[in-house]
């Protein structure tokens, strides 16, 4: 807070060639008391509130004496400088005043269908170099490396550590450690560890989820001089000209970028979405740096076949990075779901969007994620409503927007639309891969175990060398995700055991594999798993059979 406030006032005065100008630049922020800055504000020619905006616009403001506690002083320059953020008025006399405190102005509760960055998003430079980025996993792998020796340390000499060498790398300091270099550095780093943090602790180190666990939750996001930087290098030193309203904050922030609202010239209200700067040239180095620190610590069993998830992770990445494709499978699914008027995708506004910035429309909703107490009517559209549009996806529209993360649906309780946002995963598949995939779906819906087995082979499961344990497993879970589309009644989510009987199984299935999955299953089974989660978590209960036999009736192999 200090920090900012100095970088505030020095901008403020930054116009006054007059030595408080001078001193205020020199500040030593560390050793400032706030009754020194104070001291320099008040010599500075920032003007007061009352001067700065005319009587009609400003707060009632109410005379204190002084300002004891640091805390209230503080808060108030927040509230001040978070309202009226800005150019001082140059021409404004400085008078002595008495200290002054801004009322609070009543806050209007925000519609629940506006997004809203997390309340503890931070805003931290992000690295944009590959010596940078590397210095920066350069000092995780150190700063584990001796965090990893001082727990084993511990342990030997009984003060408290372990002597368990995954427990040692994972202890929670180099756990804030790891979450901290990938929050700040972002990117393909932190996608990774976003995915292996909802990964079964059967299939990956259980140290391991749960030091990735917060990764989850990372939401910083770009100072405003690093959002300039971005986006005059992509529309020029005038690209303001090009909107009516630009909001600095971001209402929302991942792993690739981080997205704004706007407002066009027409009215239009826009969300405007802005890569992190060096993230497209980092993917395969900075997949590398993590996979590589934790290959080192063995936390992947050799039944995972980890080489091939990150090679297949690295050319979605690619992908997603590239906010031109984006924009194009984004206007290519908006026509393909057309038809379906429970959906909508935003349209993009082609002529504020290049490969590193993608702007569509602004639509309402909320994440799915913030509808699980909702009525049951909400929470029954939500779930039918992601559900078919899964199976659309794979079996007629062949195309399909990989990425389950359910903030890349949004929910709009007054229209009770779903609104489908992020396509920078999306993929076709071919017409054989999805010609044997639902031959697999069919057999395993009617508990025809030897077709089951006999595609698994064709399409590469399985080598036909595997053990009967391996084969048995394969064969279990394929049949346990075929149930969904057996039922004859309506399908309990949230009361089934489905995930656990495959969990289950996985340890089997890692121990014997023999070969990885054909690269289209990753995606695949990554989207199915999610949507089935976001059905467990609403609770819902509904018939998922009569979606899946209006597939079969119209569909046409070969």
């Amino acid at each position: 807070i200090l920090e900012g406030l100095r970088q505030y006032t020095a901008n403020s005065v930054r116009l006054e060639p007059q030595k408080v100008t001078r001193d205020l630049a020199n500040i030593d922020i560390a050793s400032l008391t706030l009754k020194e800055l104070e001291h320099y504000l008040a010599q500075s020619k920032h003007p007061s509130p009352e001067e700065r905006f005319p009587p009609i616009e400003r707060e009632k403001v109410v005379p204190v004496s002084s300002v004891a506690e640091d805390e209230k002083y503080v808060k108030e320059w927040v509230q001040f400088i978070a309202k009226h953020d800005g150019a001082p008025n140059e021409t404004s006399p400085v008078t002595d005043k008495p200290a002054v405190a801004v009322k609070p102005p009543v806050v209007k509760k925000i519609p629940s269908n506006v997004p809203q960055l997390s309340a503890v998003a931070k805003q931290r430079k992000v690295p944009a170099t590959r010596i940078s980025r590397m210095m920066s996993f350069g000092g995780l792998f150190a700063g584990v490396g001796l965090g990893t020796l001082g727990e084993l340390t511990k342990g030997a000499l009984g003060l408290g550590g372990t002597l368990n060498v995954k427990e040692a790398v994972f202890n929670p300091a180099n756990a804030d450690r790891i979450v901290d270099t990938l929050c700040r550095v972002r990117g393909a780093a932190l996608k990774i560890g976003q995915i292996l943090s909802i990964q079964d602790t059967s299939i990956v180190s259980p140290q391991l989820v749960k030091a990735f666990e917060r990764v989850r939750q990372a939401a910083d996001y770009m100072p405003d001089w690093q959002v300039e930087k971005v986006l005059k290098a992509e529309f020029g030193s005038n690209w303001e000209n090009g909107l009516k309203h630009f909001d600095r904050k971001p209402f929302a922030a991942a792993s690739i970028g981080q997205v704004h609202r706007g407002i066009l010239h027409d009215g239009t209200v826009v969300a405007i979405k802005i890569q992190y700067p060096g993230v497209a040239a980092s993917i395969k180095s900075d997949i590398d740096n993590l996979v590589g620190l934790l290959k080192v610590w063995d936390v992947f069993p050799p039944g995972i076949f980890i080489d091939n998830i990150v090679k297949v992770a690295k050319r979605e990445l690619v992908w997603e990075v590239d906010y031109l494709r984006e924009a194009e499978y984004t206007e290519k699914y908006a026509e393909m779901v057309a038809h379906f008027p429970e959906y909508r995708v935003p349209r993009v506004i082609r002529e504020l969007t290049t490969k590193s910035i993608l702007t569509t429309e602004f639509v309402p909703g909320v994440p799915l994620d913030q509808c699980f107490n909702l009525d049951e009517h909400h929470k029954m559209i939500i779930g039918r409503g992601v559900m078919n549009l899964c199976i659309q996806e794979l079996f007629a529209m062949q195309c399909m927007q990989t990425d389950p993360n359910w903030s890349n649906f949004l929910y709009d309780e007054q229209s009770q639309k779903l609104m489908l946002i992020d396509f920078g995963s999306t993929r076709f598949y071919s017409k054989e891969f999805i010609d044997n995939y639902l031959k697999v779906t069919k057999a395993a819906s009617v508990k025809d175990r030897d077709t089951v087995l006999r595609i698994s082979r064709e399409m590469g499961f399985l080598t036909g060398y595997e053990s009967k344990a391996m084969e048995q497993a394969h064969i279990d879970a394929v049949m346990i995700l075929g149930e969904v589309f057996s039922c004859d009644g309506e399908f309990d989510f949230g009361h089934q055991d489905t995930t656990k009987r495959i969990v289950d199984l996985v340890p089997t299935m890692v121990a014997h594999r023999l070969c990885p999955p054909p690269d289209e299953i990753y995606s695949i089974h990554r989207k199915l798993s999610g949507v089935f989660l976001l059905c467990s978590r609403l609770k819902v209960k509904f018939a998922c059979k009569p979606m899946f036999d209006e597939i079969l009736r119209n569909y046409r192999f070969g």
